[in-house]
């Protein structure tokens, strides 16, 4: 379909968290490189902010953060998500800090300095033990803040609640999925989705955006937002206002 470009969410997502942004660029440019998709963060709020909204597979986590505690976000991250797999990096080489962080859930450490070839290495193998990597591959999932939806079963949760679509609603909220942020017209969605032109269209697209909505939005912060005389869009509930 013409007019329509994004980057799909199936490929393993890595949070990187660390407040010096040049070791944060070179961790993410190392994460690229063997073909997972980082998400860099300063600090610990925003990485809870950003491991809430891309659902990692695997987290790197810096020890000190400037303003939690690289302990603190590392158990509310298991607080969530107690089999994510965490690395954690470390100025500090010394045994009590390391026994801190493993208590608290960290899977393995590494102190800094370290190579990237052992933090690449040290990833791979926790994603291999977690069963992750494989399965990530497969491009199936697409997760937008509490909103998660499964291409292999065609099913559709948020906020941990499942979710009953029709067959075009699911169509409908992938192609969305596929392209979050992005704002697609009316004529975008029915030729993907339907992969007709024909009169009424428009309205079609109108009633199923509304029934989508209904179960989607439906006493819950709305996602899926009208972009008056453009289209539709699907944003993360922090972005929808």
């Amino acid at each position: 379909m013409a007019g329509i470009s994004g980057t799909r969410s199936g490929r393993v997502r890595v949070l990187i968290v660390d407040d010096e942004p040049a070791l944060t660029e070179v961790l993410s440019v190392a994460v690229t490189e063997a073909g997972w998709r980082p998400y860099p963060a300063g600090d610990g709020q925003s990485a809870l902010r950003i491991a809430r909204g891309c659902a990692p597979h695997a987290v790197v986590l810096d020890g000190m953060l400037p303003d939690l505690d690289g302990i603190q976000v590392l158990r509310r991250l298991r607080y969530e998500n107690p089999k994510l797999p965490v690395l954690m990096l470390t100025a500090r080489d010394t045994v009590e800090h390391r026994l801190d962080g493993l208590d608290s859930g960290a899977d393995d450490y590494v102190t800094k300095p370290f190579s990237l070839e052992e933090v690449v290495l040290r990833l791979r193998g926790l994603l291999r033990r977690a069963g992750t990597e494989h399965s990530a591959a497969d491009d199936s999932v697409r997760v937008l803040g509490d909103l998660v939806l499964t291409g292999e079963t065609r099913e559709v949760h948020r906020a941990g609640q499942q979710l009953q679509l029709t067959a075009k609603e699911f169509d409908l909220l992938r192609l969305l999925l596929n392209h979050p942020r992005q704002v697609l017209s009316k004529a975008q969605i029915l030729d993907h989705v339907w992969s007709s032109s024909f009169d009424g269209g428009g309205n079609l697209v109108e009633v199923y955006i509304s029934s989508l909505r209904r179960k989607i939005d439906k006493g819950r912060a709305p996602m899926i937002h009208t972009v008056r005389g453009t289209g539709y869009t699907i944003r993360p509930v922090e972005e929808g206002r």
